[in-house]
């Protein structure tokens, strides 16, 4: 049998709650494994950290996206695989490999999926495996706060970007491979690992989680009306198209900001900089898949 860890964001919830996964790990065999709850996503590096040290083969992170990349950011380049049981609210990584907000399947997955390696994205020193911004995204992110998930879900999203929208845009100079590449007035900068974002809503349509690659995108959009034209752009899939977005590929992108600006990394936001530096990892993280599924 594996040699498996639980760890669990005890406010987010999935299935029958953690009380069936218990029942399920059970069922397949694993009646006492190592088990940690926490109520804070900053608290899990330090115990997947622990469990790679004890010799874990999985770990199995219950919760969002900031459990996740917290989880992440602890285990990649080590030798331990990650299993996702997706209990967030928008589940980005999990969405972007096909595992199902199914606590059951999301299991089996763990324990007898296809084992793949993925590149992570590092961040100001911190890794991240679908996408980081700074800019409106990251504004969205700070508006939707925990109350507001809460109590519209996914649609917290929708409530806080009208918000965002509204943010004023500042000079911004980006050198990609230490080649000048953008300068001048935008509203964000994503950074992608993968290629969609919640809803299915593929921003970067070209990008593979392993071709050693970071996509980048700027946005110049001003105000809400130019916002929703980029965005029916996006939701047809033609963001690349719109004359309010440039995109590129690189390994190492440096961000410099006339101004303090919040970022976010997998859905979680970060105090404000002025200074971003982005690189790749190559295929450090293992994490478990659909057997029937290659992105």
């Amino acid at each position: 049998m594996l040699k498996i860890a639980i760890i669990a964001h005890k406010k987010k919830t999935l299935g029958g709650g953690l009380r069936e996964l218990r029942q399920v790990l059970k069922d397949r065999g694993y009646t006492n494994p190592p088990w940690s709850e926490v109520e804070r996503s900053r608290q899990i590096p330090a115990l997947a950290r622990k469990a790679v040290k004890s010799g874990a083969d999985v770990v199995f992170i219950w919760g969002g996206d900031g459990s996740v990349q917290r989880c992440v950011d602890a285990i990649s380049g080590k030798e331990v695989s990650l299993a996702i049981l997706p209990a967030g609210t928008a589940n980005l990584l999990a969405t972007n490999l096909k595992i199902p907000v199914d606590l059951v399947s999301a299991v089996d997955i763990g324990l007898e999926g296809e084992r793949r390696r993925l590149d992570v994205g590092v961040l100001n020193g911190e890794r991240f495996a679908v996408m980081a911004g700074v800019g409106f995204d990251a504004l969205m992110l700070r508006y939707a706060d925990d109350n507001l998930k809460e109590h519209f879900g996914r649609l917290a999203y929708v409530v806080s970007s009208t918000h965002a929208t509204r943010m004023s845009s500042r000079e911004i100079r980006i050198t990609v491979d230490k080649r000048a590449w953008f300068k001048g007035q935008a509203t964000c900068v994503l950074l992608g690992q993968m290629s969609s974002l919640s809803g299915g809503v593929r921003v970067f349509p070209n990008s593979r989680p392993d071709d050693g690659l970071l996509e980048i995108g700027v946005v110049t959009a001003e105000n809400p009306m130019q916002w929703a034209r980029l965005l029916a752009r996006l939701a047809v899939g033609h963001a690349e198209r719109s004359p309010l977005a440039q995109m590129t590929q690189g390994q190492r992108i440096d961000i410099t900001l006339s101004r303090p600006t919040v970022y976010e990394l997998d859905g979680s936001d970060r105090k404000a900089t002025t200074h971003l530096r982005a690189t790749i990892e190559r295929r450090s993280l293992v994490v478990c898949v659909p057997r029937e599924e290659v992105p």
